[in-house]
């Protein structure tokens, strides 16, 4: 759904009428200059689908929970001096993480990270035999979860043959000459291979092009053909709605520093559905030892019911406690109104975009070889097909004009993403970014073409 281009002051008047401009001042805005920049004040940060921001609470809660470590030491995990004893750290945000996946709460463990949150469920539910051993990836996916899915074949050579372990992956990626996966393409996959598949693991959202996948048809059949559904929402949680239990997703995984923003490497987690069985696949830790005898020390493992039953180590304190900030605010202004404020930002920014004089439309996008002219086209669908991201990929490809276009867009304060080789990813997020800010990227992504035009394509 394309929509008009906004003025100057249209942004203006839109940040000012906006009920959510306050949460702006909840964040520490990053200096453009220690960005990077060649300007002064306030970077514009459209990178919250990498790294989001931090949150003045945050540092709070931070320091808060050195002064528990400094003046009680190990006291700190029963009785805490601000109410939030390490023993039971993940209990006040496991409600409103629910709440963004769609979920219930026992479904829900905040634990470890994104990759290894996957290595735990694939080595308790990939359990395959020599008629059923196929696992469905993107082929495009994110390299963690390629890697790790193509690892777990060859843990089962005892079950399966050499020339199985080479062929368990099926590599789904969209038609020659398009850039989007198609949920026929999909099911037809599904379909052809309906006997030998075992599990399929798809992304809530693409990372790179920043697709949201139309998830419900591809659980449906996925069930149908007697394999499980697992779910990456690395790009997907905080951003875009989920309905985990209405969809039926039998696992998923996610990581918080993006738009949770829990920090640089902050803790994951990660979800199993009530009542899916592990056949006695689990790998058991003292912390999925059910609360009320955790501290028995017993030889049994008895285990907390639901997700949190998988947890392994005790989770790490300062990884984590930046992310009760974030869900704090968002039960605050209710997470329907942020992703309301953000399809807002996110189609004024397309809009926009598509006024440059840059701009290539679909019907204009060059061909192999044919690929000569400086310009962009934006390979992110509209909605409902996209979240808070805008995917733009540069022309020409061949001649490292990307990297330039992206320099020159940092030196005038715009903080984005490079993917190599072609594509710059742009996300203006609702809890910080603003209308106006909206209107300055878009000048910026016009003024760095001009500069790398004026200064010609073979430099």
């Amino acid at each position: 759904m394309t929509v008009n281009a906004p003025t100057k002051d249209q942004l203006k008047q839109w940040d000012q009428e906006d009920k959510l401009n306050w949460t702006r001042g909840e964040f520490e805005i990053p200096d453009a200059r220690k960005c990077g920049a060649k300007v002064d004040g306030d970077a514009v940060y459209f990178c919250g689908n990498s790294l989001g921001l931090l949150n003045k609470r945050a540092r709070e809660h931070m320091m808060e929970e050195l002064d528990v470590w400094s003046k009680t030491a190990v006291t700190g995990h029963f009785k805490h001096l601000y109410g939030r004893p390490w023993k039971h750290l993940a209990d006040p945000m496991l409600p409103t993480i629910a709440k963004l996946l769609g979920a219930k709460e026992s479904e829900c463990a905040h634990s470890s990270t994104l990759t290894t949150n996957m290595h735990t469920l694939l080595t308790t539910w990939y359990a395959p035999t020599p008629k059923r051993w196929k696992i469905v990836i993107e082929r495009g996916a994110f390299p963690s979860d390629w890697y790790a899915a193509k690892s777990h074949p060859g843990l089962h050579r005892n079950v399966l043959s050499e020339e199985q372990v080479e062929n368990a992956i099926i590599g789904i990626e969209p038609r020659a000459g398009e850039e989007l996966l198609r949920t026929e393409d999909i099911l037809k996959v599904l379909e052809d291979n309906k006997d030998e598949i075992a599990l399929v693991w798809l992304p809530m959202v693409q990372y790179y092009t920043g697709q949201k996948l139309d998830i419900p048809p591809l659980v449906k059949k996925t069930h149908e053909i007697g394999a499980l559904f697992g779910l990456d929402m690395a790009h997907g949680i905080g951003n875009v709605k989920m309905h985990l239990d209405d969809w039926g997703v039998d696992f998923a995984v996610w990581c918080t520093y993006k738009y949770l923003n829990s920090g640089p490497g902050g803790t994951g987690g990660f979800f199993i559905r009530e009542g899916l069985s592990d056949n006695g696949r689990r790998l058991a830790g003292w912390w999925g030892v059910n609360p009320k005898t955790r501290f028995d020390m017993t030889e049994e493992f008895d285990p907390t019911p639901g997700a949190q039953g998988y947890m392994h180590s005790n989770t790490g304190v300062l990884g984590s406690i930046p992310l009760l900030a974030t869900l704090e605010l968002i039960d605050k202004v209710g997470f329907d109104n942020l992703r309301d404020k953000a399809d807002r930002l996110t189609g004024a920014l397309d809009a926009l975009l598509r006024q440059s004089k840059y701009y290539i439309p679909a019907d204009k996008i060059p061909k192999d070889g044919e690929d000569t002219k400086l310009g962009f086209h934006i390979i992110t669908p509209e909605l409902p097909y996209r979240g808070t991201q805008l995917s733009l990929f540069i022309h020409p490809g061949t001649k490292g004009i990307m990297p330039r276009v992206f320099e020159k867009m940092v030196d005038r304060g715009l903080v984005g993403d490079e993917r190599f080789p072609y594509v710059i990813r742009l996300s203006p997020v609702a809890l910080y970014n603003t209308f106006e800010e909206v209107g300055r990227a878009a000048a910026i992504v016009e003024e760095a073409l001009a500069e790398v035009e004026a200064e010609g394509l073979g430099k």
